[in-house]
């Protein structure tokens, strides 16, 4: 195991002092010695007699229990007890996970830190420090030592008027017992059922009850109030077709370009009186564990499934400017900007009162995409976002390069689909009874502007577009995004990355090694930490050097387990590697080596076999020798490295090719090949409910992408797609001519790869892809021209 805490702050030790006085491990100018700071390590324990037993219970040496140890040496403690000591209060074990002679040698290998310059510890500053850092390190199973005392019932007691810092971060003070449960409904602008009223969006806040004027951290998420999977299994779309022809044009972006909708000012409500509470309460919700390890910070949890949830008014419309406004009405009412009221009959006015006026978004997947949309509307209070696996350009979700593209694992789903998935007004018969013909009305609408016959951007896509609209962000960003993430894929974040370096906000980047997934529970990184200490900085305006302490980019390294690396960039292109495909072999300088085919077609029982089973494809496509595949692709492979490569950007092909149809596509693997124990692509559960949010609250499970317990030959890096029809953007129509060539040029999904030395680096060439195009199957040929072929690789010196 190895840990890695990026949010630990330096400070002097007189500041160390103070916090310690703080949180009341040291009386003001009273010395305290190590068995002092013991006994306040047992907050369970309310008796002199239980916390000895637990002293009792810790090993000091090889010969001796902690207080025997402690008998005889009170005032000054070795430097190897003390960590002995540590190591066994962070929940690790002797012989299991360390050897009691020596415990260095197991903090060092685990990155575990300690204070390495003294030989002892007395009643000194010394010791001070030592605790103080102690207290800041993450546990075996996750927490900072800090913030498993709190679980224990540290801070159970501390008074609940002020926030309580420690470390430049916040303490979990507040208690589950206390926390408000209230609804309201927030009046948008927008009228999406087209009733003549302005919607109103049904909130559910969770706070903990104070005199302090708290932030809000506001998940918006569609999935909020339920999802209905069964409409959405009926909505989905067949995918067993062939791709169309198109009819050539001459279409500018211009031609396309979304210009706004006609706007239509929805009447509003005129309030009646106004409320001090909120009438409505609820008991359950789908929380994000991330929200509730800050609710017990002192940091509100905000949550809102937009217009077509589940008590709210209007219909889903999936990524449509009316959504993201809807979701930017929330932020605009925790700003004390926009009107809320307690129920939607009687015109009650309620205010958010107990918000400070700051508010964060978080989430993952739509939600995090909806950070991202309403950040783009430059709403005041929203002072940052932290978006995980967010997608940027929603037609590269459902499309890419003029073909219909399913995200990974969802064939047959589009905007459509979705929009009935989150529609769950539909849970409520006698509400939806008074929507349904609208809403099908407007889904026929959406199936028809989607366009899934010929898979073009349009006007449809480009109004869910968010990239043209990035340079209106004024919040700081804090991006996730997991590199082999197929759903979500790593274009949305690095396009968005590209976008916010030209603006004057804080930018941060993390990038994981796990696919579509949350990584607040991961063992290996310490990112609740970092960030409550950014949230800390943001909406508590506490000066805690979170902008310089906490890296631009950190790349989890996709060679080693639990390794995490700074970076100050991504995608900046310093050096690019060249190769070109002959007869089987990538090579690094052009050989004319003349022309090869492949075909489209797959007798019905293979293509069968593909369609049905999902995830065969991916894993045969890309062996080196398959039988079954030997027609359907152009394979390609380098020597083995001599020396390792670090791959850094964007991954592209230059390929001319001619198809024997009039229409036709293109696919593109890069692939890693060699025998290596890769990391997980889904996270193992180290310990179940490991994790405690705070004192007597939620837990949640530990979990951590480790390597492979065996050995895999090859792993893909990136892919691509390109209808043949698209060669130069995807809402203009190229003429193909069957049997005459044509350049087609693409970037493929970017990357931070490390190709360790000994590895090959593959190339793919096929056409159906049947994990993301349509599955035609279709009689087509294609032949290459190697002379004009070359793949460019990124590379990191």
């Amino acid at each position: 195991m190895k840990f890695n805490q990026f949010a630990l702050c330096q400070l002097t030790i007189d500041e160390k002092i103070s916090e310690l006085e703080t949180i009341g491990f040291l009386a003001h100018n009273q010395k305290s010695n190590f068995r002092n700071f013991l006994e306040k390590s047992f907050p369970e324990c309310t008796s002199p007699t239980s916390k000895l037993e637990k002293i009792k219970s810790l090993q000091a040496n090889k010969s001796q229990d902690l207080d025997e140890y402690l008998k005889e040496n009170n005032e000054e403690v070795d430097t190897r007890v003390f960590y002995n000591v540590a190591l066994q209060l962070l929940g690790f074990l002797d012989i299991v996970d360390f050897q009691m002679d020596e415990p260095f040698a197991f903090m060092e290998e685990a990155n575990i830190p300690f204070a390495d310059n003294h030989t002892s510890f007395g009643s000194s500053v010394e010791l001070y420090d030592a605790w103080h850092l102690l207290l800041c390190t993450h546990n075996k199973f996750g927490l900072a030592f800090v913030d498993y005392l709190a679980s224990k019932g540290y801070f159970k007691d501390f008074p609940k008027d002020k926030f309580l810092l420690f470390n430049g971060r916040t303490l979990p003070i507040f208690t589950s017992s206390d926390f408000v449960r209230e609804v309201v409904y927030v009046e948008t602008d927008v009228d999406t059922d087209k009733n003549g009223l302005a919607d109103l969006v049904r909130v559910e806040i969770i706070r903990p009850q104070t005199s302090l004027k708290i932030p809000a951290l506001f998940t918006a998420s569609p999935y909020h109030q339920g999802i209905n999977p069964e409409a959405n299994d009926r909505k989905l779309h067949e995918y067993k077709l062939e791709i169309k022809e198109k009819e050539p044009n001459e279409l500018t972006y211009e031609d396309i370009r979304f210009e706004g909708k006609e706007e239509v000012l929805a009447e509003k409500r005129v309030p009646t009186s106004k409320a001090d509470t909120a009438e409505e309460s609820f008991s359950h919700e789908q929380a994000y564990t991330f929200n509730d390890f800050m609710l017990t910070r002192g940091f509100a949890s905000v949550y809102a499934a937009g217009v077509g949830g589940l008590g709210s008014e209007g219909i889903m419309t999936c990524a449509s400017v009316e959504q993201t406004l809807s979701m930017k009405a929330v932020v605009e009412w925790l700003a004390g900007n926009r009107r809320a009221f307690t129920n939607k009959t009687d015109n009650i006015e309620i205010t958010a009162d107990w918000c400070n006026g700051k508010v964060a978004m978080t989430g993952k997947s739509y939600l995090g995409t909806l950070a991202t949309a309403v950040a783009t509307t430059g709403v005041k209070g929203l002072e940052t976002i932290i978006s995980e696996a967010a997608i940027s350009n929603w037609y590269q979700y459902y499309r890419d390069n003029g073909l219909v593209i399913a995200p990974g694992g969802f064939p047959g789903e589009d905007a459509d689909v979705l929009a009935e998935l989150t529609l769950s007004r539909m849970i409520s018969a006698g509400d939806y009874l008074h929507i349904k013909d609208f809403f099908d009305k407007e889904q026929a609408k959406m199936a028809l502007e989607q366009d899934r016959e010929f898979g073009n951007y349009n006007t449809f896509w480009d109004e869910r577009n968010y990239l043209p609209h990035i340079k209106d962000i004024k919040a700081d960003v804090i991006m996730v995004h997991g590199l082999i993430d197929w759903n979500v894929k790593p274009r949305h974040v690095e396009q968005l990355w590209q976008e916010l370096k030209k603006l004057d906000v804080t930018k941060k980047i993390i990038l994981h090694q796990g696919q579509h997934i949350y990584i607040n529970n991961n063992r290996s990184l310490d990112f609740s930490d970092m960030m409550n200490l950014w949230l800390t900085h943001k909406l508590l305006k506490v000066e805690n050097g979170a902008k310089v302490l906490l890296p631009d980019v950190l790349w989890q390294d996709n060679t080693v387990s639990e390794t995490w690396v700074p970076f100050s960039d991504w995608s900046i292109n310093q050096d690019r590697m060249t190769l070109y495909p002959v007869r089987e072999k990538l090579v690094s300088l052009p050989i004319d080596s003349g022309e090869l085919s492949f075909k489209d077609y797959l007798p019905e029982d293979i293509s069968q076999e593909y369609s049905k089973a999902q995830g065969l494809f991916d894993k045969e496509i890309q062996q080196i020798e398959n039988e079954k595949l030997k027609d359907n692709r152009l394979f390609f492979v380098t020597e083995e490295l001599t020396e390792e490569v670090l791959l850094d950007g964007v991954p592209s092909v230059k390929i001319r090719v001619k198809s024997t149809s009039n229409k036709g596509l293109i696919s593109v693997r890069l692939v890693d090949y060699g025998d290596a124990k890769r990391l997980d692509e889904v996270p193992r559960t180290l310990k179940a409910q490991a994790i405690d949010a705070g004192y007597l609250y939620k837990r949640d499970d530990l979990k951590e992408l480790l390597s492979t317990s065996k050995e895999t030959s090859e792993k893909m890096i990136s892919i691509g797609h390109i209808n043949l029809q698209n060669r130069d953007n995807p809402w203009k129509n190229d003429e193909l001519k069957p049997d005459d060539y044509v350049a087609v040029e693409f970037d493929l999904q970017p990357t931070i790869y490390r190709l360790p030395k000994g590895h090959k680096i593959g190339l793919i060439i096929y056409a159906t892809d049947y994990d993301y195009t349509l599955q035609g199957n279709e009689k087509i040929g294609y032949k290459i021209d190697l002379s004009q072929t070359k793949l460019v690789l990124p590379i990191r010196e």
